[in-house]
């Protein structure tokens, strides 16, 4: 797949893409089955008949759920799939993103990578949102349809599951690091990174600068290797992590092959 066929353009759902496509251990995922995106709350109806022809069956919320309180997901009228989450809060801070809560007291480029750093320490290991994780790898191993995975900005907390369902079926780093990077340019960053900057603003006051707020509202390569990291610090690789923590053991990993790799 190439870009232009992998990135959804929207007016008002940000960073929708499939994340699919790509070379594989057992051989290549399927493309339209794994779809990756931000949050539905501004969706025009273009949108979402856009999506409702992908005939997604099950959406995954990695919001907490003051996010879904305040920020209500739309659906297509036709939509009869299942919307499924962990109940609680997936970032400290009831009602903020996680990259939101990253930003209190940041005010300088450098503040915001040191607390992106921090943040990324965490993200593989809080409770609620390891529980979304959970229903999410279940599903792939027992629902062959296209689902969706989506959190605020669809780059944090939905770039790591990305990431993880890539390293679980074996596709190279390079791939996995490109297809995390391409929040950066999927769609109309520029777009999503004011409306970002909006929220951060308002939350922790105008004294950030706007590279500061570029940082919190992008994703860079260091950021995904530091969550890594600690996955292997704490359980040695990544798939021990993924039997451990998400229940991913060697046969639920083979059931997602089967409905993901094309024969």
């Amino acid at each position: 797949m190439t870009i232009d066929t992998r990135v959804l353009g929207m007016s008002g759902i940000h960073n929708f893409r499939d994340y699919g496509g790509y070379a594989a251990q057992a051989g290549r995922i399927r493309s339209g089955l794994l779809w990756r995106s931000g949050q539905h709350s501004e969706a025009t109806a273009a949108d979402l008949a856009q999506v409702h022809d992908l005939r997604i069956a099950t959406v995954f919320d990695l919001r907490g759920d003051s996010e879904r309180s305040a920020n209500p997901c739309l659906r297509h009228p036709e939509f009869a799939g299942k919307v499924l989450f962990h109940p609680g809060e997936t970032a400290s801070a009831a009602g903020r993103a996680a990259h939101e809560e990253a930003a209190r007291g940041v005010k300088t480029a450098d503040d915001a990578r040191a607390a992106m750093h921090l943040l990324y320490e965490t993200l593989p290991f809080r409770p609620v949102l390891v529980g979304t994780y959970r229903l999410y790898m279940r599903a792939l191993a027992e629902r062959p349809e296209p689902s969706l995975l989506h959190c605020l900005a669809g780059k944090d907390r939905t770039g790591l599951a990305a990431a993880l369902v890539h390293n679980l079926l074996g596709v190279h780093a390079d791939d996995i690091m490109a297809d995390y990077l391409l929040t950066n340019t999927a769609g109309n960053a520029e777009t999503r990174i004011e409306a970002g900057a909006r929220h951060v603003r308002e939350g922790f006051g105008v004294a950030m600068d706007d590279a500061a707020v570029r940082v919190l509202m992008s994703v860079e390569a260091p950021f995904l290797e530091t969550a890594f990291a600690k996955i292997r610090e704490g359980h040695g690789s990544v798939e021990a992590y993924a039997a451990d923590m998400l229940g991913v053991t060697p046969p639920v990993l083979a059931a997602i092959e089967r409905n993901l790799i094309a024969p």
